[in-house]
């Protein structure tokens, strides 16, 4: 079976979830080692505040038992700390507060191209699935995926090319 991967949810919504499917069974799962992935995606520099209250964890909800992964697949839901903040505008029900719809993209957003492939009216319901926080997801299921890697020592090694005069040790 190929690898397949796959995310749902809202950074500004209750949360993201990521669903890998493929992995065999047996496999040993680190909990440990899946946080580092998490913890090492926020050492970048974020322009705003989310880095310093967001702590991102990956909690499995499905696919593994005791530490090793069962076969079927493997759901990991990454919660969204901040949610309270956002509850009347990104809640998956009826609220009943008046949120009015944002109809404005933002320039160097995705809003207009998301809008535009989700034919969508509201502006709102694009930018939060093309956040920056959504890659949170990504890393925890990368953190599936290297579990997987691991036994067999296939690394992922890289580097930073010469830019002009610039050059990387």
């Amino acid at each position: 079976m190929a690898l397949k991967l796959i995310t749902a949810g809202e950074w500004h919504g209750p949360g993201l979830t990521c669903i890998v499917e493929g992995i065999p069974a047996g496999l040993e799962l680190d909990r440990e080692a899946v946080d580092a992935d998490m913890a090492r995606r926020q050492l970048g520099h974020g322009r705003g505040g989310r880095m310093k209250i967001e702590r991102d964890a990956a909690d499995v909800t499905g696919g593994v038992r005791h530490g090793r992964t069962l076969g079927g697949p493997i759901a990991l839901q990454v919660t969204n700390r901040d949610f309270a903040n956002w509850e009347e505008r990104m809640n998956p029900w009826p609220v009943e507060a008046d949120v009015p719809e944002v109809h404005l993209p933002r320039p160097g957003h995705a809003d207009l191209v998301g809008v535009w492939k989700y034919r969508q009216t509201a502006v709102r319901n694009i930018p939060k699935r093309a956040s920056a926080r959504e890659t949170a997801a990504r890393v925890a299921r990368g953190g599936v995926a290297n579990a997987f890697r691991r036994p067999w020592g296939v690394g992922v090694p890289s580097h930073a090319p010469p830019l002009g005069p610039l050059q990387a040790p």
